[in-house]
């Protein structure tokens, strides 16, 4: 294996923290503020580039090529690298930013790659590659949700994804297809056809409440998919803090409810 072979343990139920068994001289790389907390003789370092052995060798240049590529994402320029520096097994945790679950991939048992959503990367062992998938497809590039741009993890090794809500895992054989919510989509491996489709019907797209396209996935391959994406989950937050910031929420829980912020004037 080129990457470096790390232990774990996903701990709590809605909201999750991986935490990462290192042996002496292992590294785990992770996105700036996801690291929750690590025992004595781990050492921190700020890091440019995709996190792979392959920055070893590269120049300043290059290493901020790398970097800048990340930043299209809407990610850091830097990334953050915990290495066991001492002796014995010592442990380094990853937290969710947001109530979901955390997806354990090994790289390794996936031809190597998988594409996912710009912000689904947690941590990975050292040697993986954090990179970015462009799309060829206009449809996709304007409709998906995620621009033209996705993230894509290389390598051999263990890499970790957050997405929110709960997480289904969808086997594609040969030919089989899938459509989602192109929100849903949290990642895919390397061989399943993604493309963006118009919903049909005048009355669906006008009345339906759910988007004008959906994303269609076609196999071989393994799709993940999340209950509640975050832009989701955001929305709820931002039309519920609207309705109940002016103090109206005396009346949840009431048989009234909103109608007695009508009738005491809080509705005018």
């Amino acid at each position: 294996m080129n990457a470096h072979e790390i232990d774990y343990q996903i701990f709590g139920e809605e909201m999750q923290f991986v935490e990462i068994e290192l042996d002496p001289y292992e590294t785990v790389i992770a996105e700036s503020g996801s690291f929750m907390m690590m025992d004595d003789g781990i050492e921190l370092a700020t890091i440019f580039g995709d996190g792979s052995h392959k920055e070893e060798n590269k120049g300043l240049w290059g290493k901020v090529l790398s970097a800048g590529k990340r930043m299209i994402t809407g990610e850091s320029l830097f990334m953050t690298a915990f290495t066991h520096a001492g002796s014995g097994k010592k442990k380094v945790s990853f937290a969710s930013p947001y109530p979901g679950r955390i997806i354990p991939l090994n790289l390794g048992a996936l031809e190597g790659k998988i594409i996912c959503q710009k912000d689904a990367f947690l941590c990975a062992a050292k040697g993986v590659s954090v990179g970015i998938e462009f799309s060829k497809r206009l449809g996709r590039g304007f409709f998906g949700g995620e621009g033209f741009i996705m993230q894509k993890l290389e390598g051999d090794g263990l890499a970790f994804l957050h997405a929110g809500g709960t997480i289904v895992k969808k086997e594609l054989a040969i030919g089989e297809s899938l459509r989602i919510d192109t929100g849903c989509l949290v990642g895919f491996t390397r061989d399943v056809d993604y493309d963006i489709e118009m919903i049909k019907g005048v009355r669906n797209m006008l009345f339906g409440g759910e988007g004008l396209f959906y994303a269609r996935l076609q196999g071989p391959g393994t799709v993940w998919i999340q209950s509640l994406p975050f832009s989701r989950l955001a929305d709820k937050v931002v039309s519920a803090s609207r309705h109940y910031g002016s103090g109206s929420n005396k009346g949840e829980g009431s048989i009234l409810g909103g109608l007695g912020d009508l009738l005491d004037g809080d509705g005018w």
